[in-house]
Parts: structure tokens; C-alpha cells; sequence
């Protein structure tokens, strides 16, 4: 299945039916004034974040969805049928935007919230709404309200607990398949990762999501590379493990270089809590590891990791610190929820 993170479609609620000019006309029965009913309500759009999705390649093959008008009125005061809803399905994790692409409509977060993006037209009213007594026999009836119409931009960004980050061939591909069951692409040759994937890891019988995104090079902020599009599936994140490879003669530049550019990128990516590793160590004797891991402390100011995903060295502490945050944080939102909420007066209260 292709991965898409960002489509633009054409949305339009229905428009309401038309109300009915009608008259009863029974036999023995003289006077029988309008009967005409109201017209049936247009459909709404709705958008709902679903289970089984993680992608939103189903929009890239349609793009507009319309609901129907609701049916007419009819004689005898039948009101006519209102026409079904549409639901566009969307994976957790959507962000619904304006046509600008930057105003936030909704932000679908946890399966199952919904949002009303365009609400179908009223039925119009028959001329038996319109009976008075001064006007017995009206012979008019409203048409039905338009629908709404509007085009919307559905943005998606990855639900996981942790992203790996760094730069190309830095092992976070092999990382994650050495943890979970995802089955990323793995080469010897830079961006082999073209867009993100999404594994399930099991450590001291607890779990988390983690999420590889796309390697990062100077410039990615401008557009270098992949550029940083795909930054956004880490935004939710609650840490970012950072490798850099031991195969890198600069650690220092490797470390500033993701930095910069996180920084660059903003949305709180370079506020983050990290773990730092140095990785594919089994390319490395024992005094280059020391040499690396002393540079990589001087510019970082923390001790990093030693992990090598190939031979499982330093893979399970690795876990472990990445699940000690994810914990914390859990913990942390956990309390927040369980606070008191704040009174409010109902309205006409004092």
C-alpha cells in the first residue's frame, strides 16, 4: 500500500427538498384545503477518524464527495425523505484544514472523534405551513436550502509514542525492524526510507509505538533531500531517539546538523526529550567507540547510547530509556485527566 499524507478534496453537503403545492381533493369532503408537505433535509459531511487506516491514499483516487438532496415534498402532508449522511474515513491522527492549508478546521486525534465539515440544507416548507386564517388556499411553497460547499486539505500526522531521527544511513530503518515487525526498506545508499513506517515495540512486557521517518541533510528545512515534510508524523511524539552512526568521521556536525534543522522546523521537535545513541557500533573497535562516544558527549552534554542493531548489543537499554520518558509522560497526562475540573456556572447561574 503507498503512503499519503496530505490530500486535497472538494466537499458539498445536499441541498433540501422542495416543499410540495398540493390541494385535498376527496370526494364528499368540500373543503379541503393544502396538503402539500415539507421537503426532506439535505445530506451533512462528516469526517471520522477510523480504526485499520494509517494512510490517506484512498483520497488520491477520489477527491470530491457530494451528499444528495433530501427527497420533495408530497400531497397528502407526506414530508419527503432526508438523504443519508456521507462519513470520509480517515486514520487517527487527521488534521482537517481550510483551502489555505493552514487554517485548522478539526484535529481527529483518537479513533472514533468525528466532525461535521458541511451541514446539508433545510427542506423547504409546503403550502400547508402556510395555512392562516386569512389565507385558506396558499398556493406557494419555500424550495429547499443549499447545501455547503468547500474544498479542505486532510493532513495526517503519525500517532507514536517514539521517532527515530537522524541522518541517512544512520541505522534507524534496521533499528526498528530489529524491534518490531515492521519491514522497512534497508540499503547501503542514502534516503532508502521514502516515507514513514510505524512499528510496535515490546520491552519488560509493556509497549509503545516508535515511527522512522525519512533521513535528514543539511538544508532539509529548504527543501535539501526529502526536505522536512515528514517531520510532522514526530510532532506527537513524547521522545525522539537520535542516532548517529559510528560510521560517521564527524560526529560532531552529524549531532548539530539533525539539530539545526529540527530547530528550524519548530513546532516544539527540538524541545523534545532525546535519547541519544551512537549506532551501528560493530563497525567500530573499542577505542573508536570511546573516541565517538566522548565527542558525541562534549557537543551534546549528555553520555550517548551504544547500540548496534545487527549484533542486539545496546538494543534493550535502548528501550528501556525510551520507555522510562514514554512512562513519565503517560504518567504525567494520566494525573492531568484525573484533576478536578474547574466549576463552571450553567447559564442563568450566579
Amino acid at each position: 500500500m503507498k503512503f499519503l499524507d496530505q490530500a486535497k478534496v472538494y466537499i458539498r453537503s445536499g441541498d433540501g427538498g422542495a416543499g410540495a403545492v398540493s390541494f385535498r381533493r376527496e370526494k364528499y369532503i368540500e373543503f379541503g384545503g393544502p396538503d402539500g408537505g415539507d421537503g426532506g433535509r439535505g445530506g451533512d459531511v462528516w469526517v471520522e477518524a477510523v480504526e485499520g487506516l494509517n494512510t490517506l491514499i484512498d483520497y488520491r483516487y477520489k477527491q470530491h464527495f457530494k451528499a444528495k438532496t433530501g427527497a420533495h415534498g408530497m400531497g397528502k402532508n407526506r414530508t419527503g425523505a432526508g438523504a443519508p449522511d456521507i462519513v470520509m474515513k480517515v486514520p487517527a491522527g487527521t488534521q482537517v484544514l481550510e483551502e489555505d492549508n493552514e487554517t485548522l478546521i478539526c484535529d481527529l486525534v483518537a479513533v472514533g472523534d468525528r466532525h461535521l465539515l458541511a451541514r446539508g440544507g433545510n427542506g423547504g416548507f409546503g403550502n400547508a405551513h402556510f395555512r392562516s386564517s386569512t389565507n385558506q388556499a396558499p398556493r406557494r411553497a419555500n424550495p429547499g436550502q443549499e447545501g455547503q460547499e468547500r474544498w479542505i486539505w486532510l493532513r495526517l500526522k503519525l500517532i507514536a509514542d517514539a521517532g527515530i531521527i537522524g541522518l541517512p544511513n544512520a541505522g534507524k530503518s534496521t533499528f526498528l525492524a530489529s524491534v518490531t515487525a515492521a519491514k522497512p526498506k534497508i540499503a547501503d545508499y542514502p534516503f532508502t526510507t521514502l516515507h514513514p513506517n510505524l512499528g510496535v515495540v515490546r520491552v519488560d512486557a509493556r509497549e509503545f509505538v516508535m515511527a522512522d521517518i525519512p533521513g535528514l541533510i543539511e538544508g532539509a528545512s529548504s527543501g535539501a533531500g526529502i526536505g522536512d515534510r515528514f517531520l510532522g508524523h514526530i510532532e506527537r511524539t513524547r521522545v525522539l531517539l537520535h542516532l548517529i552512526s559510528a560510521r560517521e568521521d564527524d560526529v560532531e556536525a552529524a549531532y548539530r546538523t539533525v539539530r539545526d534543522e529540527l530547530e528550524a522546523y519548530g513546532h516544539g521537535l527540538a524541545e523534545k526529550p532525546q535519547v541519544l545513541a551512537l549506532s551501528q557500533i560493530d563497525l567500530a573497535d573499542e577505542a573508536m567507540r570511546a573516541e565517538k562516544s566522548a565527542r558525541l558527549k562534549a557537543v551534546s552534554g549528555r553520555d550517548p547510547l551504544l547500540l548496534s542493531s545487527a549484533t542486539r548489543e545496546g538494543v534493550e537499554e535502548t528501550l528501556r530509556a525510551l520507555m522510562a520518558v514514554i512512562e513519565q509522560a503517560r504518567d504525567t497526562d494520566r494525573r492531568a485527566e484525573e484533576q478536578p475540573q474547574p466549576w463552571q456556572p450553567l447559564d442563568g447561574e450566579h
